[in-house]
């Protein structure tokens, strides 16, 4: 490669003669360097959109709706009672069969011969007759019948009355579904219940994880402060030591909340149904402001709850059973059609149709009956037993909810005081730190007891929230965020 060496002279007298030149030039290095300062902005606009995704509570039910495993199953089972519904139904239509026969014999089934006639008198006549016609035609002395053949025949059956077994098996399907109905509903909420308690530990731990950056922020401004001192004398090498070993202890603390966030976004995208990206940004509440909810509940079993409707239609579906087990010993009445074509007794094929009335009478089998009827009656009254055990606890629960949600409520009072004394305290502290009144230990412990106040702040807000939805969820309340 060859150089060129320009000196200082030449410089001036190209720019001398050449200073529009020069200037087009400029001009033009100027446009491409911010034309590729453009581009460098927006691709990393573009890669900053597309390396986050927030993610809001919403977003989140809408996604748990959609590939929840658990909420997917329920809704197969949903389509499972209702294939059992219609198969139930084909019970009311005719049962047709198609069915068909061939045979071939060594040698006819039937074979019947004027020998074979007991009666002497009509033997030796036919004999007679059959020497006289015998003589002019080609006549066998002997009938055979069955010796191959074939036929097809189509039989339906449609019954009329089975004890009413038809009618009460349609009707058990029926409460199937509505049984498969509310035991999804109980699963979307006890999903969404997990969803949102996992939602809220993240977004709790964020928190909190942004309140030791502040704290270490306070640390790092305290130990400029020590830095200083010691420089000048004021303090001791110990006073340093001991800041920096508050700085080790948040820092070791607030690994633990990052590992802590990346297991429970990872628990909460199990559970929503996607796949874990270190992206994810799940939104902070925007108004945790405690709000109670009226105080009411019910242990008559008149709630909405799908508990209360599945315990009755336990009951229900004890009492049908007991009616098929009664239909079982009831008589049956069944019409039967049949038609038939073939040639399974002659060579020539001929067709015929019957129709049928069935009844069958059931005789024995009364004793069994008796006592299956008697077992389906005790399992009638344990159910109603367990309705009205499990309707008073169910109020229990109800109230559980309300209690939690109260406590939580009257909590968060109770810790904003106390974070306000122990924002207090670390200034009065700090203050007579640099005023020499106090000593560093004490400015240390009182940034403990703050940043032990912050954090309790953040669980009982967390706790709150989760007891207010659960109270929600129990009501059958439309999820949103309050």
């Amino acid at each position: 490669m060859k150089h060129t060496i320009i000196s200082r002279t030449s410089v001036a007298n190209l720019a001398k003669r050449g200073k529009p030149a020069l200037a087009r030039l400029g001009d033009i290095t100027l446009r491409r360097t911010l034309f590729c300062v453009s581009i460098t902005v927006c691709l990393l606009m573009a890669a900053g959109t597309a390396q986050s995704q927030t993610m809001t509570l919403d977003s989140c039910l809408a996604l748990a709706r959609r590939n929840n495993v658990e909420i997917r199953t329920s809704q197969m089972d949903i389509e499972q009672a209702q294939e059992v519904k219609r198969q139930a139904f084909t019970k009311f239509l005719p049962q047709v069969s198609l069915n068909g026969i061939g045979y071939l014999a060594a040698s006819p089934l039937i074979q019947f011969g004027i020998d074979d006639i007991q009666s002497n008198d009509m033997r030796e006549m036919l004999t007679e007759i059959y020497d006289l016609v015998s003589s002019e035609n080609d006549v066998q002395n002997e009938v055979s019948l069955m010796k191959r053949g074939a036929a097809g025949s189509i039989v339906a059956a449609q019954p009329l009355y089975a004890g009413g077994r038809i009618t009460t098996g349609n009707r058990l399907a029926t409460l199937g579904i509505e049984a498969a109905e509310l035991q999804a509903e109980m699963k979307m909420r006890d999903v969404i219940e997990n969803i949102e308690s996992s939602y809220y530990l993240v977004t709790g731990l964020q928190q909190k994880k942004a309140t030791i950056s502040a704290a270490l922020s306070l640390i790092d401004s305290l130990d400029r402060t020590v830095q200083t001192a010691l420089a000048n004398g004021l303090v001791t090498r110990s006073d340093a030591l001991q800041v920096e070993l508050k700085r080790n202890e948040m820092l070791a603390s607030q690994q633990q909340l990052a590992s802590g966030i990346r297991l429970s976004k990872r628990l909460l995208c199990n559970q929503i149904g996607i796949d874990y990206s270190d992206s994810l940004v799940f939104e902070e509440p925007q108004d945790d402001t405690p709000s109670l909810l009226p105080f009411c509940y019910s242990d008559t079993g008149d709630t909405l709850r799908p508990e209360t409707r599945l315990l009755q239609l336990n009951i229900e579906v004890e009492e049908l059973r007991k009616r098929l087990t009664l239909g079982e010993a009831l008589p049956q009445l069944t019409l039967i059609g049949a038609a038939y074509y073939g040639n399974t007794l002659k060579n020539d094929a001929r067709g015929n149709a019957v129709a049928l009335l069935s009844l069958s009478i059931p005789i024995t089998g009364w004793n069994e009956t008796t006592h299956k009827m008697r077992q389906h009656e005790m399992r009638i009254a344990e159910a109603r037993l367990q309705q009205n055990h499990l309707n008073k606890m169910l109020a229990l629960e109800e109230e559980k909810a309300y209690s939690d949600m109260v406590d939580a409520a009257l909590l968060i009072k109770s810790d904003s005081s106390a974070l306000e004394v122990a924002k207090e305290s670390y200034r009065l502290a700090t203050l007579n730190y640099q005023a020499g009144a106090a000593t560093l230990t004490e400015v240390l412990q009182a940034h403990t007891l703050l940043l032990q106040a912050q954090n309790a702040i953040t669980d009982r807000h967390t706790t709150y929230i989760v007891a207010r939805r659960r109270l929600l969820d129990l009501r059958r309340t439309q999820l949103t965020n309050d």
